[in-house]
């Protein structure tokens, strides 16, 4: 009996497995793969070619064996052996409609949950307090919350945070730049008593120039520098006036923050940072000391995390430096810490660049060898490529600066917006509905072009091909959902309903079934590599075969009244798919396009 849960290739592997079995094989060898060759079949076996070494027997015996059990299968169409010892496989017209009505009957459409469904923690977006979000912070914001929504989507309990730098020396530096420049402000008054003002003594703009002219000073100014390590440990250590200003800074900053990563529709389960674990480092190095894992070498607290059998040099990590100022290395094992016992996950996820790799590597080490975490939670760095100028280097602005998140997003907005000027529809639209509009191609644009990348590459912003109208772009995947739902509009204002599925007409209505029966593998596949490009890959053949088959046939003037209720099913289920591949992507559709 199969199990309604198995995707389609899981379904085929068990059916093959059987097979195997039933021959007096191992069923381990009956791993059913898409297809290699497109064009000779849709699904390959190549057990038999692994059956052959360990039953000691011509794989071509071996293989015809198995596609003689699989001959009356209901599921199959074609089940031969091609020498020297392959399972070409083609599912059955009928049971890949029986998998679309499935589809059509379910909410979810019949895609797949997980069995045993993990807890998992996703750190991403990573933003400072007191800095404007800027072009870095791209791809983990989209990256990550496309993994948090396929994960959700598949069963698992996800925590999205955003982990807050909102702890460390910046905070020093924005209090003293702030003491130089108003000295008189309460929160300097170390006899003040409070309340302290409930009012934040700067604003959002106060802040974005305070912090670069109060770094850049530091580079070159000593004392300046001292006074804000001082302010730094003396926050650290709750004098009241600094927390009063850090909740001030931290209020602004996120507040500010929230707004733009809801631009991108990213949004995050907790606010926590490095101040949520900081409760936790003394009992981090607690820990550390009385297991005998850190030491002192030339001042400087470290940890040995290197193994024999490494094939590259791990360096120490390093816990703090010999003044005893905390690195990343600290707060990130204190948050380790914090997890545990806050979230007990099965899972952490850090969508940070690949840079930091070898951070993660020392950090991952050290909070197993020091049991802040169980050794059966896997601790992973997703790590992601840069986004690069056409000059191969990372994204700069003309100016050779560092662009503001912000300012990419009125960028891609401006130049969808120009695209629209020339379309009959968007002279239709009013100008704020022209505006929402633009901002969602733009959006669609901006992600489409970093996600259909494999995460771990680094790849070419080039805005004009992201926002083309053909090609692997988000505005072509948005418009063949817009068409799709045009067709449906029509069909209901006509009178038409979508009726019981009939058998594929042609090849192109066979590979859309196909392709719709094959997203929940798509699915499995990028959970399991943690690259929502699957995603985007299943979408655009997904398009692709819609356009063809809409371009192959009349659907609302055929004459058969059956032929045409059954293809309005099918475009129906084509549409809800694509909204919902694209809603994992945080994509959103536009009404009219």
């Amino acid at each position: 009996m199969e199990n309604k849960n198995l995707t389609l290739r899981q379904s085929l592997t068990e059916l093959v497995s059987r097979a195997f079995d039933a021959c007096g094989y191992d069923a381990a060898l009956g791993a059913v793969t898409v297809s290699n060759r497109p064009d000779l079949c849709q699904f390959q076996c190549n057990g038999a070619l692994a059956a052959a070494k360990q039953y000691k027997k011509n794989p071509a015996i071996i293989a015809q064996e198995v596609a003689a059990k699989l001959q009356n299968e209901p599921m199959l169409e074609k089940a031969e052996f091609v020498p020297p010892g392959f399972l070409n496989l083609n599912v059955s017209d009928t049971y890949l409609i029986s998998r679309a009505r499935a589809m059509d009957a379910d909410a979810r459409l019949d895609l797949p949950m997980a069995e045993n469904p993990l807890s998992i923690v996703i750190d991403y977006g990573g933003p400072n307090v007191a800095k404007p979000l800027h072009i870095g912070h791209l791809r983990t914001a989209i990256i990550g919350e496309s993994l948090v929504r396929l994960s959700r989507f598949l069963g698992h309990k996800v925590i999205g945070d955003v982990h807050l730098g909102d702890w460390g020396l910046q905070m020093g530096l924005i209090i003293q730049g702030l003491a130089e420049k108003e000295p008189d402000l309460c929160y300097f008054d170390e006899s003040f008593t409070g309340p302290y003002p409930t009012e934040p003594p700067v604003t959002l703009d106060d802040l974005n120039e305070l912090y670069p002219a109060a770094s850049a000073r530091s580079k070159t100014d000593e004392a300046f520098k001292a006074a804000a390590q001082k302010a730094t440990g003396e926050l650290q250590n709750g004098r009241p006036g600094y927390v009063a200003l850090w909740k001030h800074f931290l209020s602004l900053s996120v507040t500010d923050l929230k707004k733009s990563y809801a631009k991108l529709d990213v949004d995050f389960d907790k606010w926590l940072g490095e101040s949520d674990a900081a409760p936790y480092v003394d009992e981090m190095l607690g820990i550390l000391n009385d297991k005998g894992l850190s030491y002192l070498s030339d001042g400087a607290l470290i940890v040995d995390v290197a193994r024999e059998d490494d094939d590259e040099e791990i360096p120490p990590i390093i816990i703090s430096k010999s003044d005893g100022s905390q690195l990343y290395g600290t707060t990130d094992l204190a948050t380790i810490l914090q997890r545990q016992r806050d979230f007990a996950p099965d899972e952490i996820w850090y969508v940070v660049d690949n840079r930091q790799a070898m951070h993660f590597k020392q950090v991952f080490r050290c909070a197993h060898l020091a049991g802040l975490i169980p050794d059966e939670t896997k601790l992973l760095h997703v790590g992601f490529g840069t986004m690069n100028g056409k000059d191969g280097k990372p994204y700069k602005t003309r100016d050779g600066g560092v662009m503001r998140l912000s300012d990419l997003i009125e960028t891609v907005t401006t130049a969808a917006r120009a695209k629209m000027e020339s379309s009959d529809t968007a002279k239709a639209l009013s100008d704020e509905e022209a505006a929402a509009c633009a901002e969602k191609i733009g959006i669609a644009a901006l992600k489409i072009g970093d996600l259909i990348n494999h995460r771990t590459k680094d790849y070419v912003f080039d805005l004009d091909r992201f926002l083309a109208s053909e090609g692997k772009t988000g505005p072509y995947l948005q418009y063949a959902a817009v068409r799709i739902h045009s067709v449906l509009e029509k069909a209901k204002a006509q009178g038409f309903t979508p009726g019981e599925l009939l058998p594929p007409a042609s090849d192109t209505e066979r590979a859309l079934l196909l392709s719709l029966s094959s997203v929940g593998d798509t699915l499995l596949r990028a959970f399991a590599d943690r690259a929502p490009n699957g995603i985007c890959e299943a979408l655009f053949e997904l398009t692709g075969l819609f356009n063809r088959f809409y371009y192959e046939n009349k659907i609302l003037t055929n004459p058969d009244a059956k032929q045409r209720d059954s293809w309005l099913t099918l475009i129906s289920i084509t549409e809800r798919m694509i909204s919902l591949l694209l809603s994992l992507l945080a994509i959103g559709v536009p009404e009219k396009m």
